[in-house]
């Protein structure tokens, strides 16, 4: 019980990545299939407000009754979040996130090579093994981050 030994998971994180997408996936199938039942009570709510209790029956936008139209947007809401969970996140799922991170990450190391190299040209290093105590200062009296105790003007 007051023992010092931590418990380490012995899961490692590719499998518990893995783990975490596939939880996060079984979540939006779940709210996607509660979307699904709440829109089909909530359609037949509609009609047998309008049908059976007579709620509003002389409202009829562009020749239709107002539950058609409600039922409608609702079914478009409902095919807007169907596609986001089973077509847009396999195209642009953990996979495709990867990919353009590294795609991303490469493109960046090129142009870090390229301005590189550009420097490198423009602006070459002097040549150290000539004449070296002459141009440069002694950098052996500086202050090191190594060397905090020692005094600037020593």
């Amino acid at each position: 019980m007051f023992s010092k030994k931590k418990n380490e998971s012995k899961i490692d994180y590719e499998q518990r990545e893995l783990y975490e997408n596939a939880r996060q996936r079984a979540r939006q199938k779940k709210r996607l299939f509660r979307h699904f039942v709440i829109f089909l009570i909530g359609a037949a709510f509609l009609i047998v407000l309008n049908v059976v209790v007579g709620y509003q029956e002389d409202f009829k936008p562009l020749g239709y009754n107002w539950f058609v139209w409600a039922v409608l947007l609702w079914t478009l809401l409902f095919l807007i979040h169907f596609f986001n969970v089973f077509i847009i996140n396999s195209f642009m799922g953990k996979d495709w996130e990867a990919k353009q991170v590294d795609r991303l990450v490469k493109k960046q190391q090129e142009k870090i090579a390229q301005l590189q190299s550009k420097v490198e040209k423009d602006h070459p290093l002097p040549d150290r093994s000539t004449d070296a105590k002459n141009t440069e200062p002694d950098f052996q009296n500086r202050i090191t981050p190594g060397n905090p105790d020692r005094p600037i003007n020593s």
